[in-house]
């Protein structure tokens, strides 16, 4: 059993494709905002991150809007990762759970960032950004079966 909520947490999500989301969910890392370390050094060991995916693949991927991965972060560390001669960027260890996708648009009008709010994908231009507890207890009681965590 996880448990999800502490007064000292807080909860991010980080907008990336879901062929990347699931790169970082197999190797335990996240990675946001095309590689800068500036997102992840907001965050701090057991806070969260919910990756947002509004494409299967980045720029030419079909449309998916979903919640696609949790996470917990695990340490201080925030590291730099040759992927090829010309990009380095930084990563995060993260500690993903199991969980379903879940479409943003059966939320919509139960989160407070996004309640009557037409132009709800602005947010999201980001590509990294807090929300309250309660709107991750949202999206996170969608992802996960509750006997998972506790409340």
């Amino acid at each position: 059993m996880v448990g999800i909520t502490s007064q000292e947490s807080r909860y991010w999500i980080g907008v990336v494709s879901a062929s990347h989301v699931n790169a970082g969910v197999e190797g335990g890392f996240a990675q946001l905002c095309h590689g800068k370390a500036a997102a992840l050094r907001l965050m701090s060991p057991g806070d969260w991150l919910i990756y947002y995916s509004p494409r299967t693949d980045m720029s030419t991927g079909k449309p998916l809007q979903a919640f696609t991965a949790i996470g917990q972060v695990t340490d201080n560390q925030v590291y730099t990762y040759q992927m090829t001669e010309s990009f380095v960027p930084f990563r995060r260890n993260i500690r993903y759970f199991p969980c379903r996708e879940v479409k943003i648009a059966s939320l919509l009008n139960e989160l407070d960032f996004t309640r009557g709010n037409r132009n709800w994908g602005f947010t999201f231009r980001k590509g990294h950004f807090e929300i309250g507890a309660q709107d991750f207890m949202t999206i996170a009681s969608s992802m996960i079966d509750r006997e998972d965590f506790r409340i």
